[in-house]
C-alpha cells in the first residue's frame, strides 16, 4: 500500500479533506494522513460539514502535528498551504513531494452560508485535484 503525509498549517480544513478524499478514492491502495505544522486542535465545523455532504465523516477526525511522521516511510508528501511548505520538515523518506496550494477556507468572508460556498469550493478543488493525480498515477 502507498502512503501519503498531507500538511497544512492548522490540520483543521484542507488537509483534513485531501486526507479523507484520498482515502476514498484511493481504493484501498493509498493509505493517507494529514498534519500540521501549527495544529489547531480541532477539525473546523464547516470542514467536517461540507465533507458529510461528500458522504465522508470527520467527525471523530483530530487534528495532528508532523512530528508524528517524521521517520517514517512515506510514497508521496503533499503541501496544501504555502505556510506549510515553507515550514514543512524534510521528509527523507518520502518519494515524492509535491506543493497544492488551496485557498484557506477558514479566512471566508461573510453569512456562514457565504462561508460555506467557500468551504465547497475548496472542497470540490481538492477533489478534482486528488481524482487527476490518482488517475495519472495508476
Amino acid at each position: 500500500m502507498k502512503r501519503v503525509l498531507i500538511l497544512c498549517t492548522g490540520n483543521s480544513c484542507r488537509s483534513q479533506m485531501a486526507e479523507a478524499f484520498w482515502n476514498d478514492l484511493g481504493q484501498g491502495e493509498w493509505e493517507a494522513q494529514s498534519a500540521g505544522s501549527n495544529p489547531a486542535g480541532y477539525v473546523h465545523s464547516l470542514a467536517i460539514a461540507a465533507m458529510q455532504e461528500c458522504g465522508l465523516d470527520l467527525a471523530q477526525a483530530r487534528s495532528k502535528h508532523l512530528r508524528e511522521f517524521q521517520g517514517q516511510p512515506l510514497d508521496l508528501v503533499v503541501t496544501v498551504c504555502d505556510n506549510a511548505k515553507e515550514s514543512c520538515p524534510v521528509f527523507p523518506g518520502a518519494k515524492q513531494v509535491l506543493h497544492w496550494p488551496f485557498f484557506d477556507p477558514v479566512h471566508a468572508d461573510g453569512t456562514n452560508e457565504e462561508k460555506m460556498s467557500v468551504f465547497r469550493e475548496v472542497r470540490d478543488q481538492i477533489r478534482t485535484r486528488i481524482a487527476n493525480y490518482l488517475k495519472a498515477n495508476e
